[in-house]
């Protein structure tokens, strides 16, 4: 099943959305993770600062005892022999005792690891022990010993242990301490004086702190690892938990922004349960319900306003109606006076007439408006598209000679479910529009085209140099587009925002007809608006000039049984 096998891509994203910074909930994160980890950065740093002070601490009391001990034993054996007497001498003093007699101190109290070392005066090694392990100096080694600095706190050695004037090593001040890899094994040395001018080296390995350090190191490490983890999880899950209350809100926004709030009576959706003031999510949510609340209201007083303003106008239309005609009655048959009637009596009741002949046209077209706008539903038959467009252009090429007409139609007819009547008037409309703000000369092409594909038509990008308007939702394929291109001045960009609302009139500039533009009730185009929608179908405008062109999308009519209708 593929549904399985996307469950992880879609983890993986949603994972990725709520740690992108540009989130709250990523922000809030990014902010834990980064302190936690400055925090363990410094944890770490104090904990291997205060344990390595603790253990070289230890170490260098170590290291003081067993200088202690080295020099108590080298000073010993020095004295031993320096100061015995030897039998067969006569009592002379025997001198400074040889390397290999300092063996007898070899591993005497020291613990396991310590180097001793005697130097003289001149550098030379006199002699070296490493405590229980193997000791062969390397030239490297020896250089290491050498260019270790002289001692200057430790004081002269004293006389033998065990005479009245002894002075205990383990009393004499600390000598300075020196950490120098020897071995190939890190040491922490002392240098002390000892006796006749030799020095004496003590040191003591440093492996057991460095292994302490990186033991606790690595377990740190581990430890922050785990604990960064369950920040991030147990992190994420709480903010996401704690900014639920915004989803919902974005989620009931969401809906809000889906509804037709431009037309019609609205029904907002429940407003989100977290309203509690004591935090500041719930701080927002009661904001955003009264917010709803006055967005319902005031939808609600708008449409009850349009309702009355929708039956004002049907009802003042309708009544209209009856005084226009009979104005338009008694103005005809004052004309048919057979007696002498004077001149100015007569163009007055020309104009009479024809005023009230367009007060007419005016008060229909409100009239179907104000029914349009009520929901008044339409004629649901079948209509030959290809059949109307030919009644127009006909018509449109008997009423202006003077323009160029053209007509491209596909072999078969194309049926569309509507009100013949209403889309005659569309196209009759779209058709005279055209020819009344065109020159003389120009071409009017109507074409009528079906789209089998899925996606927009055409024309659905505004031109380069021009702008486009669409009114309506465009219906999905198959669909019939149905357009007039005329290849004129072009409507303003700055008219054609409000090119089908009511009242619109195009100025002098591409007005060429000022008879007829004078006769134009600006409602037209919002009629053609209006049937269009009636009929589930968009239209839109692009306009640049040299070519202006409306196309009007309607659902297709699949049905054989309709088209058998027709046909038959």
């Amino acid at each position: 099943m593929p549904a399985p096998a996307l469950r992880p891509h879609g983890r993986l994203a949603r994972w990725a959305h709520v740690l992108s910074f540009r989130t709250i909930s990523g922000k809030l994160i990014i902010g834990l993770l980064v302190l936690f980890g400055l925090a363990s950065l410094v944890v770490s740093l104090v904990t291997a600062h205060s344990l390595s002070d603790s253990l070289m601490s230890s170490l260098n009391g170590q290291l003081q005892s067993a200088t202690g001990t080295w020099r108590s034993c080298a000073t010993s054996v020095y004295n031993d022999q320096a100061y015995g007497h030897d039998p067969g001498d006569g009592g002379q003093e025997t001198g400074p005792p040889p390397a290999s007699d300092y063996a007898t101190c070899a591993g005497n109290g020291q613990a396991p690891g310590t180097f001793e070392a005697v130097m003289s005066s001149s550098g030379t090694v006199l002699y070296k022990d490493y405590v229980l392990k193997q000791c062969s100096l390397s030239p490297a080694d020896t250089a290491t010993l050498v260019n270790l600095p002289a001692p200057s706190q430790y004081g002269p050695p004293g006389p033998p242990q065990g005479s009245d004037q002894s002075d205990h090593p383990a009393a004499s001040p600390p000598a300075q301490t020196y950490q120098r890899t020897l071995l190939g094994i890190r040491f922490l040395f002392s240098k002390v004086p000892g006796p006749d001018g030799t020095q004496l080296v003590t040191g003591v390995p440093l492996t057991t702190v460095d292994q302490t350090l990186g033991h606790v190191e690595n377990t740190e490490h581990v430890l922050f690892a785990v604990a960064l983890g369950l920040a991030v999880i147990l992190g994420a899950a709480l903010v996401q938990f704690s900014l639920r209350p915004l989803r919902r809100v974005a989620a009931t926004a969401t809906k809000v922004t889906e509804l037709p709030l431009d037309s019609g009576e609205v029904t907002l959706p429940a407003g989100v349960p977290d309203t509690d003031p004591r935090s500041e999510v719930g701080q927002v949510g009661a904001a955003f319900n009264r917010m709803l609340l006055h967005v319902e209201r005031a939808l609600g007083r708008r449409a009850a306003s349009e309702a009355r303003l929708r039956r004002f106008a049907a009802d003042a239309s309708h009544e209209l109606r009856t005084p226009l005609s009979a104005i338009r009655g008694y103005a005809e048959l004052g004309l048919r006076h057979q007696g002498p009637v004077p001149e100015d009596v007569t163009h007055a009741l020309t104009r009479v007439q024809s005023e009230s002949a367009r007060m007419s046209i005016l008060v229909d077209d409100l009239l179907l408006l104000a029914r349009l706008d009520a929901g008044r539903p339409l004629e649901r038959e079948p209509v030959d598209l290809s059949r109307l467009a030919i009644d127009v252009t006909s018509d449109a090429r008997v009423a202006r000679r003077d323009h160029r007409w053209r007509l491209d139609l596909p072999s078969d007819p194309v049926l569309v479910r509507g009100d013949e009547h209403r889309l005659h008037q569309v196209l009759a409309n779209l058709m005279s529009n055209a020819g009344k703000h065109t020159p003389p000369g120009s071409t009017v092409s109507v074409a009528l085209r079906v789209d089998q594909a899925p996606g927009p038509g055409r024309d659905s990008k505004p031109a380069p140099d021009g702008g486009m308007v669409e009114r309506g939702v465009r219906p999905a394929a198959p669909r019939v587009e149905l357009s007039i291109t005329d290849d004129g001045p072009g409507i303003p960009p700055e008219l054609l925002p409000e090119l089908f609302e009511r009242f619109t009139r195009a100025d002098t500039s591409r007005t060429r007809d000022l008879d007829a533009a004078g006769k134009s009730t600006g409602l037209g185009l919002a009629i053609v608006d209006a049937v269009v929608a009636a009929h589930g179908g968009s239209i839109t405008v692009t306009s640049r000039p040299g070519r202006t062109r409306f196309a009007i999308y309607l659902p297709l009519l699949p049905e054989p049984a309709d088209l058998a209708d027709v046909t038959g």
